[in-house]
This record gives structure tokens, C-alpha cells and sequence, in this order.
């Protein structure tokens, strides 16, 4: 499984934590995130990201603003994407296991770290259920 990170300027500290936690489990993770902290434009982010997991089989997406709620937005405008913004563990564990999220919204402002460790964990193991949620998951995409 291959992810790609995008942060804006508001979502630098929690980059650094992601790409550590990435490093640590030795995952496949690329970073299209500014190197500094000055003001960039979170859609430009955002849709780096999602172009990359539409055309990249097997591979999800990590977005980090502020509130992580500018990157939700933007990401679910993109046909195929299901971008979860999620505060906790269960949030992560349920956006995978019932809506078969591609990609996971964080806020740094929102969240700790150690509440982002767990949210993470939850993304990266949980396994989507598939049944009864693939007919709802393909009402999704809406022409």
C-alpha cells in the first residue's frame, strides 16, 4: 500500500509526526507538502493528492490543514474519492471499515498527536467490510 501526504502551512508539525510514524512502521508513504510554513493554498494540496491515489491502484491519501475540514471538502469534490475527516480512532476504524475511505482528513489544531498516533493506526489496519456498505459506498459518486 502506497501513501501519498499533502499538508498547507497549518499542518507542518503534524507532517513531521506522520512521516516519522510512516518511517517507523517502515510504510510506503510520499510527501507532497511545502517544506516551510508559509501561507500556501490547501485545494492545490489537496488535489495533488487525490490525482494521486485516483491513478495509483492500491494506495490511499493523508490531508492535514488547520481543522482538517478545508481538506474534506476539497478532497470529496474528486469522483472516487471518500475522504474521512476524522478526531478519533473509531472515526479512522469506521470510515475504512464501512465507507471504504481512500482518504483520511486530520486537523492539527484539532487533534494531538497522540490522538493522531491512534487515528493512524486505526486507517492504516482497518480493512473495509464490504456486504451491505458497497451498495450504499457505489450510491456515493453522484453524476
Amino acid at each position: 500500500m502506497r501513501y501519498f501526504l499533502a499538508t498547507d502551512h497549518a499542518g507542518v508539525r503534524v507532517r513531521d509526526f506522520i512521516v516519522e510514524y510512516f518511517r517507523g512502521k517502515n510504510l510506503d508513504l510520499v510527501d507532497f507538502s511545502p517544506s516551510g510554513s508559509e501561507s500556501v493554498d490547501y485545494p492545490d494540496y489537496a488535489k495533488k493528492v487525490c490525482l494521486e491515489v485516483l491513478k495509483t491502484p492500491q494506495s490511499r491519501g493523508i490531508l492535514v490543514c488547520g481543522s482538517g475540514i478545508g481538506m474534506s471538502i476539497t478532497a470529496n469534490r474528486f469522483k472516487g474519492i471518500r475522504a474521512g475527516l476524522c478526531t478519533d480512532a473509531y472515526m479512522a476504524e469506521m470510515t475504512r471499515r464501512h465507507n471504504d475511505a481512500n482518504v483520511l482528513c486530520l486537523g492539527e489544531r484539532v487533534s494531538g498527536l497522540g490522538i493522531i498516533e491512534s487515528i493512524l493506526d486505526a486507517f492504516v489496519t482497518t480493512e473495509f467490510e464490504g456486504g451491505r456498505h458497497l451498495s450504499r459506498i457505489e450510491k456515493i459518486d453522484c453524476e
